[in-house]
């Protein structure tokens, strides 16, 4: 018996109701329980414990160790010191629970979900749920039948030809109108699915292709069901779902022609596959990997309260912006109207009188200067005329003498005894007889005297 056997069947009750008979040793009076499972009746029956530490005793006993062979659908190491796994039967639906400690927990680290592998161990049974278990103590791996190395050949080579690259992606619709659905008959996830999409986005339609979601048949009608839906072109999107299951389960959708189908869909694919946990090629080659069918309906579909709530947000900032417009505008119209322009329309002219008696002001103030200036000018020019004028002469006392043609007589000799001369004064004129003349050497002639005048006059 192993040591986590023996502490679960150290800590198992054994408790004593009405009418229970107790062991050998019990108290006074009480049947001894039967040794056999034959001799057990209905008023002395065996307790569970007793069956089940029976059983246990006889696996323990009878059934040697042995090599066992499976693929892990289930790994848990993360104890240390202890390791727990689900080994699958190769070829049927057949699973056992294998458990290690110590040195098979160690060697277990180094193994994942998908590995082929020999265990080495005895069959066991858990006593308190009397469950047929394999206790490890040897753990190897199945050359090249390892499922999940295929899987990463196959992975390594797709991505080398670029199937998996972002540039492949297409982008979702915001507001699809229909949904094409690749999933089991009757399946979880179409409900999952189709119930989630119309609680979010109530006016969603679909196109549901049923096909086989496991086995030989999955590929090839995944395949047909992809093309056929990217083909009609009142589908919008594909999603690809089904429930979770085992590795082996979900291997379908790690087959190259699923993978090479879905990376060629020109309309956007989802996939939806298993859990969380579960990851298949599929995943890889989609434009979007949910975590669950649930999760793919949720992320492909637009929410019709947030829409709401968006459209009466935005409504709500179209009329913040509206009223403000007003009220700029409002407050720019009553401004304008408050101004003095408009109140008292007379003030517009207050500059431009002001500009215009200025300029008056400076013209007046200009004229009076050129006025002033030319003035002076001219009693300059008129005091220079008055100097040089023959009346000034005349002023003086001095007279003009002409003779009978007009001529004035400047010499004494122009002029003869007995000639009628004109005489110019400062106040009037006279005609005059020469008697005699005089010359400059001291005639007396008049012709003299008429010409000393008339240097005088020059003078």
């Amino acid at each position: 018996m192993s040591a986590y056997q023996q502490n679960a069947s150290s800590s198992q009750p054994h408790l004593v109701g009405i009418g229970e008979n107790t062991a050998a040793g019990g108290p006074a009076g009480a049947q001894p329980v039967p040794a056999l499972a034959r001799d057990t009746t209905a008023d002395n029956p065996w307790p569970v414990s007793k069956l089940a530490q029976a059983f246990h005793d006889t696996v323990a006993r009878n059934w040697p160790s042995a090599w066992i062979e499976g693929q892990i659908s289930e790994i848990n190491t993360r104890r240390s010191g202890s390791a727990y796994i689900t080994l699958r039967d190769n070829t049927q639906e057949i699973s056992i629970q294998v458990m290690g400690f110590g040195r098979f927990a160690g060697m277990a680290r180094d193994f994942h979900q998908g590995d082929r592998v020999v265990v080495h161990g005895r069959a066991d049974i858990w006593i308190k749920q009397t469950r047929l278990s394999f206790m490890g103590d040897d753990i190897r791996r199945v050359g090249k039948g390892d499922l999940m190395a295929q899987i990463e050949e196959l992975r390594k080579r797709l991505k080398g030809e670029g199937l998996f690259d972002a540039s492949n992606k297409v982008a979702f619709p915001e507001f699809p109108k229909r949904i094409g659905l690749i999933c089991a008959p009757q399946a979880r996830a179409e409900g999952d699915v189709i119930t989630n999409a119309q609680l979010r986005w109530p006016t969603i339609q679909f196109t549901v292709e049923h096909v086989h979601v496991q086995g030989p048949q999955c590929p090839p009608e995944v395949i047909a069901a992809i093309q056929k839906l990217d083909a009609d072109p009142s589908v919008d999107i594909i999603i690809v779902a089904r429930g979770g299951g085992s590795f082996e389960d979900l291997i379908g959708f790690s087959d190259e022609g699923v993978v090479r189908a879905t990376a060629a869909c020109e309309k956007p694919i989802a996939s939806a596959i298993g859990h969380e946990d579960d990851w298949t090629l599929i995943d890889l080659a989609a434009d979007l990997r949910a975590s669950t069918p649930t999760d793919a309906a949720k992320r492909t579909v637009p929410d019709v309260m947030e829409q709401l709530a968006l459209v009466a947000e935005a409504r709500e900032r179209i009329s913040l912006r509206v009223r403000s417009r007003l009220d700029s505008e409002t407050r720019f119209i009553e401004g304008y109207a408050n101004r003095p322009s408009l109140t008292q329309p007379l003030t517009m002219l207050d500059k431009p009188q002001r500009f215009i008696d200025d300029s008056r002001q400076h013209l007046e103030i200009g004229l009076r200067r050129i006025v002033d200036d030319a003035s002076l000018t001219v009693e300059k020019l008129h005091s220079s005329l008055t100097a040089l004028s023959p009346q000034s002469t005349l002023d003086r006392g001095y007279a003009v003498i002409q003779d009978a043609s007009g001529r004035v007589v400047s010499s004494a000799s122009q002029v003869a005894a007995g000639e009628t001369v004109g005489v110019t004064l400062k106040n009037g004129a006279l005609t005059a007889s020469v008697i005699t003349t005089t010359t400059a050497a001291g005639t007396g002639s008049a012709t003299d005297a008429a010409e000393g005048e008339k240097k005088n006059i020059k003078n």
